[in-house]
Order: C-alpha cells, then sequence, then structure tokens
C-alpha cells in the first residue's frame, strides 16, 4: 500500500531524526520567523545576513534549499511609475467651454 519496504519501514520507526534533519526543521521555523517580520520582503540573501547576525552558522544555499522546501519567496514592491508627464512642451488642447456651464433652455446644445 505504501510501496516501501518492510524493513525499511521498521528502520524508519526505529531510529529517530538525524542531527541534520533536527537543525533544518529549527532553523526552518526561524526563516519563517524572519520571512513573516519583513512582511514576505527578505529574499534568502537577507535572512542569510539575519541569520549569521543571530549566530547561526548556515551557508546562503541552504538558506535558499530551506526557502524552497518551506515555499517561501519575497514579494516584491512595484516601483513607482509616472504616468502623466505634465513638464512638456507640446500644445495643449483649446478650452473651449471657459467653465461657462450655463445653458438658457434644457436639453438643447
Amino acid at each position: 500500500m505504501l510501496k516501501v519496504s518492510r524493513s525499511g519501514y521498521y528502520q524508519w520507526i526505529k531510529y529517530p531524526d538525524s542531527k541534520r534533519k533536527i537543525e533544518d526543521r529549527d532553523l526552518k521555523q526561524k526563516i519563517v520567523k524572519i520571512h513573516s517580520n519583513s512582511r514576505r520582503t527578505y529574499g534568502s540573501p537577507r535572512i542569510y545576513q539575519k541569520l549569521l547576525r543571530e549566530g547561526y552558522h548556515v551557508s546562503k544555499k541552504r538558506v535558499e534549499r530551506l526557502m524552497k522546501e518551506a515555499g517561501i519567496y519575497a514579494v516584491a514592491k512595484k516601483k513607482y511609475r509616472a504616468t502623466t508627464d505634465s513638464k512638456h512642451s507640446l500644445p495643449v488642447a483649446a478650452n473651449h467651454l471657459n467653465r461657462n456651464f450655463r445653458v438658457n433652455k434644457l436639453n438643447q446644445s
């Protein structure tokens, strides 16, 4: 049913998690905490630097791997982009209404 050997299953039950696996689990929790405190903006380089400052001895590749396993990624802010150029030298359309909205009769042009 599980498509594993009987001996492999019992060996998995008998032996506890390895030291590396336990460290990875704890490190993953720390990475998730740092990531959420940064409002999901920190990527692996910043998280790696933060871990080093806090005294963890890890490599950048390990942080990248753990972030990938946990499904964590940085969300970049969209950069501001001006959509209107008010300081151009092009001619401006003439104002034919001159803010005169008074009419003599209704529904007449």
